[in-house]
């Protein structure tokens, strides 16, 4: 049996989808999916803390790397010694996702032997298919990978057959950071138009890149998905918080001039999930943004089970400080004490300890 070593989560995911579970003997610290392969050896993990950061000081701590020249990874070597891979996953498309280009040439000169290096690094979603055929021939999975790329294909046309008949579609806007504003790139704005919708700020096949308020407010966005590269659901809503809430500035943000501010068509996502990582899953972030987009589609119809933690939308009342008594919060003994309503409007867990939290 191969040994197999990933440094990209998507990677272990479509390796994962073909059947490669007892394959991999490495992973990375965001290698997540499914739940079971966390408990493999971890190789790579981040250069930053990034858990205790801001979105901000992310940036700021990931340019300055970058302009010295500096790793955003940690590679183990003397673990990927031990290990002694026959095949490597890796990407050369974002030095900030995981170990690509001159790094992982270094650290192959430290191995006993040379592995198979696949490079996974997709623009669109017909080049996250086509890596899922390469990593099918790469393994002997070749049937398998055709199996998987078809039902992914079918699910695609489904939705696309269910939009096709849309009278308007909807100016959306991706956020694929807040602060500051990234737009999303690759294949996301791709998945925007399965889910019949327009993103012009997103950059189909390109680099996400940084825009200004100037630009978000011009295109003004009908509506705003949030999904920060990285994140999960509970993160993003702890990052809306911090970035868009009541406290967080001295002055009214720009955020709160959007059509989709306005009208309560703002979501936070699992992007972590659905979008970041180019592997099967993103058929079901499409999926997601279209129920998101055109919800008059999907009336009656109870949300997948898969949903349950994708999606959440942003209470912008609850944003702004609109409190309410009873419903948000009681008095006892001269304290605030918030109710589990308001604490899963807001969206995730402060570490409080608060009395009604419900994570």
């Amino acid at each position: 049996m191969q040994r197999i070593v990933s440094f990209l989560p998507s990677a272990t995911e479509i390796a994962c989808a073909l059947g490669l579970h007892d394959a991999i003997v490495g992973i990375t610290h965001e290698c997540d999916y499914p739940p079971e392969i966390k408990k493999k050896p971890v190789v790579v993990r981040n250069a930053l803390p990034i858990e205790t950061m801001t979105q901000s000081e992310i940036d700021r701590a990931v340019a300055e790397r970058m302009r010295s020249g500096q790793s955003l990874c940690q590679i183990d070597e003397a673990l990927l010694r031990r290990l002694a891979p026959d095949l490597i996953l890796t990407q050369d498309l974002c030095q900030v996702c995981a170990p690509s280009g001159n790094e992982v040439s270094q650290v192959l000169k430290a191995l006993p032997h040379a592995p198979q290096i696949l490079w996974l690094t997709p623009q669109s979603v017909s080049e996250i298919f086509d890596n899922v055929r390469e990593l099918g021939a790469a393994t002997g999975r070749i049937a398998e990978a055709e199996r998987l790329i078809a039902s992914c294909d079918e699910r695609l046309a489904r939705l696309r057959q269910r939009v096709a008949n849309v009278t308007k579609r909807p100016r959306v806007f991706c956020m694929e950071w807040l602060d500051p504003v990234f737009v999303s790139g690759h294949w996301v704005p791709e998945l925007v138009k399965f889910a019949g919708g327009v993103d012009e700020l997103g950059r189909e096949r390109g680099e996400s890149v940084r825009v200004s308020w100037d630009e978000v407010v011009a295109w003004d966005p009908e509506v705003l998905v949030i999904m920060p590269c990285g994140f999960n659901l509970q993160q993003t809503m702890k990052q809306i918080w911090d970035v868009f809430g009541r406290y967080a500035a001295g002055t009214p943000h720009r955020f709160f001039e959007l059509s989709a501010v306005k009208n309560n068509r703002v979501y936070a996502v699992d992007a972590n999930s659905y979008f970041a990582r180019p592997g099967p899953r993103v058929v079901e972030g499409a999926e997601l943004l279209a129920r998101l987009i055109h919800p008059e589609f999907f009336a009656g119809e109870p949300v997948p089970a898969e949903f349950t933690n994708a999606f959440q939308p942003v209470d912008v009342l609850l944003l702004q400080g609109a409190l309410e008594t009873e419903k948000d919060y009681y008095i006892e003994r001269g304290a605030f004490v918030f109710t589990e309503s308001y604490l899963r409007r807001r969206g995730y867990c402060c570490g409080s300890g608060c009395r009604h939290c419900p994570y």
